[in-house]
């Protein structure tokens, strides 16, 4: 069994995700910034994974590059992420995984929630992350997936959006200002509703929302990337013909509309 693992991306993440895989016994083979991915394809042609760490704002170009031999290998792991975005580089059926850990400079990596993983690969990155003291778990289908996906955009992108209005922690946006939490992700939802193409189980994803606040109410709700993540949702509201009035009244106090 090949046990080699390709990780594109060595941030927080891509070393957490290294040093539990390092553990497991496989090879890790790292492509950092402004490496030549065909190079190291041609030396690594049929690994086990090709495991994406990059961030958010990297993903589409690093997809678009990809060598034609990794494509049938692929693992992501970035939030904000639905099956679009894989769709739209014809990638068939890759290992994902909803991260629920977060990593800082100088800092054990914390859990707060199992990570979630789907795809032919999903074994290996729990039992990597097991390795590490960090639950996870697989998930039985597709279906599950996107819901779980879903789930950690509401939660992302409500914190965050509402944390630029009120700043704070999580357990004191919802205890304290639950109107607009449940605003903004009301507001969240219309546009997950778009990006998925289906009308999602909202009752579910915000006891899922509630879930993910009570396991770590402390935690902040507006980091370094809260505007771009605003002025992102308000992209896909603008393609999809959605209201979503309470982003754009924050967008507009913000200065971001």
């Amino acid at each position: 069994m090949d046990k080699s693992i390709v990780l594109i991306g060595l941030g927080q993440l891509g070393r957490v995700f290294a040093g539990g895989l390092l553990r497991t016994g496989h090879t890790v083979v790292p492509v950092n910034r402004g490496d030549d991915m065909d190079i190291v394809a041609a030396k690594w042609p049929e690994p086990a994974l090709v495991l994406v760490a990059v961030a958010e704002a990297d993903l589409h170009s690093v997809l678009t590059n990809l060598p034609p031999t990794w494509k049938s290998r692929i693992g992501l792991l970035q939030n904000e992420l639905l099956p679009r975005d894989w769709i739209g580089h014809k990638l068939v059926e890759p290992t994902v995984i909803s991260v629920w850990f977060e990593k800082k400079t100088g800092m054990d990596a914390k859990a707060l929630l199992p990570s979630p993983a789907f795809g032919p690969a999903a074994g290996r990155l729990v039992t990597a992350l097991g390795a590490l003291d960090l639950p996870a778990r697989t998930l039985a289908d597709a279906a599950a997936l996107e819901w779980e996906l879903v789930r950690k955009n509401l939660y992302i992108l409500t914190s965050n959006i509402a944390g630029l209005v009120v700043g704070g922690d999580v357990g004191g946006l919802w205890n304290q200002h639950r109107d607009l939490a449940e605003a903004v992700a009301a507001d969240v939802l219309d546009i997950q509703d778009w990006l998925t193409g289906r009308e999602q189980d909202r009752l579910k994803l915000m006891q899922g929302l509630l879930e993910a606040f009570n396991a770590d109410p402390l935690h902040a709700c507006a980091g370094r990337t809260a505007p771009a993540r605003l002025k992102r949702a308000l992209q896909h509201a603008d393609q999809a013909g959605l209201a979503v009035p309470t982003l754009r009244r924050i967008a507009a106090e913000k200065g971001n509309a």
